[in-house]
């Protein structure tokens, strides 16, 4: 029996609402991991989380717990559960988030930062004024609380004087770049991905790879955002041999996500196809995208398959990290 579509959905839109995110995160989530960096803060560029790496922990949580529920009863009680969480924050209680987890998600933001720099641009950050990218909300349809969040985050930018943000992840990418220009009023701001960033840079890496590597497309970047050529463009200029699954580019096929939110088990069934596909090119996977990171590697458990975020060993080569 799937999740209650409704109850669920209300669920992140009310938190978004009145809470700022769909999980809200403490100051301390929000940005401990550019603790130590010393990033300048705001400035007229910016690298801009949309929090979304920082959200994984609890995310993996509560699709955890959801599992749990798709086949009880207690799916007939998130109506109720709805309702309370309008008045108290339910979705800190779903699921104890994994310390481990928190710990790759802020390591994996602290080499995108050090990429930047590898690229030679100087950038800032805007800390706990950063605002949430209303990326999941807008994922799952929910299109006037998506707006209403875009033009506060917008009301962000401009009044730091923000004029380019380098984003992270391939939903924040879309929805700065693709769909507030078209809901938010003299919405200018320049969006690029760190990969088109370092892409683009003379950057030249301190550390080989020597490894073959089959690249999990993310379905927004490779149709939303037609960014194909520049991850492969740095894994081979890192060294990586591609070894291109059978569906990849604009033809990538799906991870799972984000349905695991209300079809824990179909989301479950489309990743093990997808891993099946990427473990006949090569034992090392890499993907660009926190949620199909979460879904590949809780997939691949078992299997003789190693999965990693692109910036890992981007980092390890152009970094020496």
């Amino acid at each position: 029996m799937p999740l209650p579509t409704a109850p669920v959905l209300g669920i992140l839109a009310d938190n978004l609402r009145l809470r700022g995110s769909v999980m809200p995160l403490s100051r301390k989530k929000a940005t401990g991991w550019a603790d130590g960096l010393d990033l300048p803060r705001g400035g007229k560029t910016v690298l801009y989380t949309g929090h979304l790496y920082q959200l994984m922990p609890s995310i993996a949580a509560l699709t955890s717990k959801l599992e749990r529920f798709e086949d009880s009863l207690l799916n007939r009680a998130m109506g109720i559960g709805r309702a309370v969480n309008r008045k108290i924050n339910l979705s800190s209680l779903m699921g104890r988030e994994d310390r481990k987890v928190r710990e790759v998600c802020e390591e994996r933001l602290r080499n995108i930062a050090r990429l930047v720099k590898a690229a030679g641009v100087n950038y800032g950050y805007l800390y706990e004024e950063e605002l949430y990218s209303g990326a999941l909300v807008y994922d799952q349809g929910l299109d006037s609380t998506f707006a209403e969040h875009a033009a506060k985050v917008a009301e962000v930018f401009r009044r730091n004087g923000v004029e380019t943000a380098i984003t992270v992840d391939p939903h924040t990418t879309h929805v700065l770049r693709s769909i507030f220009p078209g809901i938010v009023s003299d919405f200018t701001l320049k969006v690029r991905s760190y990969l088109e960033v370092l892409a683009d840079s003379p950057a030249v890496p301190v550390r080989p790879l020597d490894l073959d590597v089959a690249i999990h497309d993310s379905c927004v970047y490779a149709r939303g955002e037609n960014l194909v050529r520049e991850p492969r463009a740095l894994l081979e200029r890192a060294g990586a041999r591609i070894r291109e699954p059978e569906s990849h580019g604009r033809k990538t096929l799906c991870c799972g996500g984000p349905i695991e939110s209300l079809f824990p088990a179909r989301a479950k069934a489309i990743c093990a196809r997808r891993l099946d596909e990427l473990a006949a090119a090569a034992h090392h996977v890499v993907a660009m995208c926190p949620i199909c990171l979460m879904n590949l590697e809780h997939g691949a458990e078992g299997r003789d398959l190693t999965v990693r975020d692109i910036c890992e060993p981007l980092a390890e080569s152009f970094c020496g990290e």
